[in-house]
């Protein structure tokens, strides 16, 4: 049968500051998928956090965009909410930008990454989740796993990958995509994605027509539906392996860069993406570095096998090592670029407001 895989996160509050999500918030939400397991709403789920967002992983056989699923993502942030208020939490209800639901949570502040597929004999799959950053942060790793033969020796050794891979890329700005092939179009998606602020690998699908979709990014962008800095966008993501797909260390093998993304501080510095376990999948250096957890599972029947923590791992003790270096190098340069972002891209932050307060104080220059 088919299954939908939905991952969906927001920021509902946390403790001391933008750092970690509060336990009793994540056992609000697992009481909360908990009857809709029992209830046959959803097959089965996992709630974990990645810093300050709270994760709700949910397997089920309604397909995506479904409304009751959405819709059930949604009472339990507004439950772990109500519980973030009362421990005064800081930021409690930070991603829920409307008071009502209105059928599908895209549009309403939570990030959504879905996809649905035939299971196959053996089903593993990878979810990742980052922190203090935005959508395009994703766009270096997974063009790395889909694209790069470098990085995914199975391009060029695996009959089934051989033929490459089709990305779907959304311009975030004006909400259109375009769908691009590799190799062949390869010069033409790097001309998009490696401006990540703008355009987003939304989705990969395999050019096997037997196994269909590859990954999923969720792409929403906080600051352009609400017209104001409510918080990083942090991203998720799912991606499916083995079997004519990549092969999990190949998948993991594109985080072992470090590489820059947009975010950490106020939404407004470049950072490493520092790949953590979930024990330290909590930002406090400079509300950072960037980071991004991962997990592994099997799907069998449409229930979760796992997690694995992916990387819980000593092979990713270096990266760790070089992100902490970079940060070093790139922190010392304060509010100069290109550690601080562009004034274009400060706009939905409180730059604007301190550029208000200075406007009478600009003359003509001589």
């Amino acid at each position: 049968m088919k299954i939908t895989v939905s991952l969906i996160k927001a920021d509902i509050g946390s403790v001391a500051g933008h750092v970690r999500v509060h336990p009793k918030t994540i056992e609000a939400a697992k009481r909360k998928l908990e009857e809709a397991k029992k209830e046959g709403l959803i097959i089965d789920y996992y709630v974990f956090n990645a810093g300050d967002d709270l994760q709700l992983l949910m397997t089920h056989s309604k397909g995506i965009d479904n409304s009751d699923i959405h819709g059930l993502a949604w009472e339990t942030f507004k439950e772990a909410t109500k519980i973030a208020k009362e421990l005064k939490l800081y930021a409690a209800g930070q991603d829920l930008l409307k008071d009502a639901f209105s059928g599908n949570i895209k549009g309403m502040g939570p990030g959504v990454a879905e996809m649905e597929f035939e299971e196959r004999k053996a089903e593993p799959i990878a979810v990742f989740a980052a922190d203090k950053t935005e959508p395009g942060a994703f766009n270096f790793p997974v063009f790395k796993i889909f694209a790069d033969p470098f990085n995914t020796a199975g391009l060029i050794i695996d009959p089934r990958m051989h033929k490459g891979f089709k990305f779907i890329i959304m311009d975030v700005v004006e909400g259109k995509e375009i769908e691009l092939s590799a190799p062949e179009e390869m010069y033409d998606i790097l001309a998009l994605i490696g401006h990540t602020g703008r355009y987003v690998i939304k989705y990969v699908y395999s050019k096997d027509p037997e196994i269909g979709i590859a990954a999923t990014v969720s792409t929403q962008k906080l600051a352009l539906i609400c017209g104001e800095y409510r918080g990083k966008d942090d991203p998720v993501c799912i991606i499916r392996a083995q079997h004519g797909l990549p092969a999990m260390g190949e998948i993991l093998e594109a985080f072992c860069h470090a590489h820059l993304v947009k975010g950490w501080m106020r939404g407004s510095h470049h950072g490493p993406l520092m790949p953590v376990p979930l024990k330290y999948s909590q930002c406090t250096r400079f509300d950072g570095p960037p980071r991004v957890v991962g997990l592994g599972f099997n799907i069998c029947e449409g229930r979760l096998i796992g997690p694995i923590d992916l990387f819980d791992d000593p092979a990713f003790d270096h990266v760790r090592q070089k992100a902490m270096f970079i940060s070093d190098y790139i922190r010392s340069m304060g509010p100069f670029e290109p550690h601080m972002m562009t004034p274009e891209e400060l706009e939905y932050t409180t730059l604007p407001k301190i550029l208000e307060e200075l406007k009478d104080k600009w003359r003509k220059s001589k």
